[in-house]
């Protein structure tokens, strides 16, 4: 029986202590779901990481792993960064030589995701979501990270359109936190005045992040909707919390892991270009400093 790659579960910029410990529980999911594969994760593009993406490499080697399968907990593209999951995993690999790597694309708005994400909304409103007029008087604000690059910024788009299908809220904008318009104060702006003229009755905004783990970028948007709302006290605006670690997250992560691993998988899910590629958009994987190119389409 051929023994199955270990799989690191890599987040991208976190430099708290919130989102670590929001990894390390997805960890300890995947690894009760999933005994026989070894799991591990850590962080790149964060210098100041309490969990380095080298360290999570170190302890999957240690513990016998001589294949590694990357999944990258991203939900759209990071656009450009000083580093890429690929030049991250192979500089953390560099001490082990002959030890195979390969990177999966970000996870996307993922079927099961969305629902993860329409789970927070039901949070945040309560009670208010049990009726179909309930949600028909809703706006959905969806806030993504926010990249120079359009593309990265698109998924973020065509994730609010795929949360808007058959769900009955009134409409579901999209707005950044960093780098793209429209910024937070500008995408309430615009739901506020599509909850004034939508027929369901008085309209309320539900500011969703679209985010995987807690950190600095929910602060700023926290900060940026309670300031908001406190110049608009005659309107309602709920806030949602980040998905976390939750069991779609953990199915999402495992689909990807199967397609590096090379299991059959059902369904015929999409992903989109991500940031696990290399500039030229070919999915690469290394083992003993050799290169092989292989199809980049998910």
């Amino acid at each position: 029986m051929t023994t199955p790659p270990a799989l690191l579960i890599a987040g991208h910029g976190a430099r708290d202590d919130g989102g670590a410990e929001a990894l390390r529980a997805l960890v300890r999911v995947l690894g009760e779901r999933h005994p026989e594969v070894p799991v591990a994760g850590g962080f790149f593009g964060a210098p100041a990481s309490p969990m380095p993406l080298a360290d999570a490499v170190d302890g999957l080697v240690a513990r016998g792993a001589t294949r590694i399968a990357a999944v990258p907990l991203l939900l759209a593209p990071t656009g450009p960064v000083a580093e890429t999951l690929p030049a991250a995993l192979a500089r953390a690999a560099e001490r082990h030589p002959g030890l195979a790597h390969a990177c999966a694309a970000e996870l996307g708005p993922h079927p099961v995701l969305l629902e993860a994400l329409e789970r927070r909304l039901d949070e945040a409103l309560g009670a208010g979501t049990r009726r179909p007029e309930d949600r028909a008087r809703t706006t959905v604000l969806l806030v993504g990270r926010g990249s120079t690059d359009p593309y990265a910024n698109a998924e973020v788009v065509r994730a609010a359109r795929l949360l808007w299908e058959g769900r009955g809220f009134a409409g579901v904008e999209t707005a950044f936190v960093t780098q793209a318009a429209p910024d937070v104060p500008a995408g309430l702006d615009r739901c506020r005045v599509l909850a004034a003229t939508g027929a369901g009755g008085p309209g309320r905004i539900v500011v969703l992040p679209y985010f995987l783990l807690p950190g600095d970028l929910l602060e700023r948007v926290c900060m940026q909707t309670e300031g908001w709302a406190a110049a608009h006290p005659d309107t309602e605006v709920y806030g949602a919390g980040v998905i976390g670690a939750t069991a779609q997250v953990a199915e999402a992560v495992m689909e990807r892991y199967r397609e590096l691993a090379g299991e059959p998988l059902p369904g015929g899910y999409r992903a989109a270009a991500g940031d696990a590629r290399d500039s030229d958009g070919v999915l690469r994987q290394t083992a003993a400093g050799n290169q092989e190119k292989h199809a980049g389409a998910h």
